[in-house]
């Protein structure tokens, strides 16, 4: 079963609260409440999101976390690629293979197939998307749907 980690699940709802607050700067703490989940946990996952370049900082009593790009600039490929490292579906469909059967593989061009599938797929998901900030006549998942029991 193909999943992603609760860290990154919950790095994709702070960027979704952070995309539908575009204009302002937002503490970390404030993120913490919004989103309901732990504060340690969003501190950690704000530096990680700042380290890769989708978020910026501001220093100081005014301070706080705000996208770095416009929500639908943001790729969930790109959300993933910072919190979990490149995604590969296999050892050997990833960029840097280090498969020590790859030379006498059958498989490994097909999961490399389906591995560029997903990542194509992922490509075309954006934040805006996954936080229904995205204009007018498009599908989105409203960022209210998300509940505390999801978060636990």
């Amino acid at each position: 079963m193909l999943r992603i980690s609760k860290l990154t699940d919950y790095g994709t709802v702070i960027l979704a609260y952070l995309a539908s607050q575009p204009d302002r700067l937002l503490a970390a703490a404030e993120v913490a409440e919004r989103t309901r989940v732990a504060l340690p946990t969003v501190s950690k996952l704000l530096k990680t999101l700042q380290r890769s370049g989708l978020v910026t900082s501001t220093r100081g009593s005014h301070g706080g976390y705000q996208l770095a790009l416009p929500a639908a600039e943001i790729t969930a490929a790109r959300i993933l690629d910072a919190l979990e490292g490149p995604f590969a579906i296999t050892e050997c469909s990833g960029q840097h293979s280090s498969c020590g059967i790859e030379s006498n593989c059958r498989v490994g061009h097909v999961w490399q197939r389906v591995n560029s599938a997903i990542r194509r797929a992922l490509n075309d998901v954006t934040l805006a998307q996954l936080a229904g900030v995205e204009r007018a006549g498009t599908t989105t998942i409203p960022l209210t749907r998300i509940t505390r029991a999801t978060h636990e």
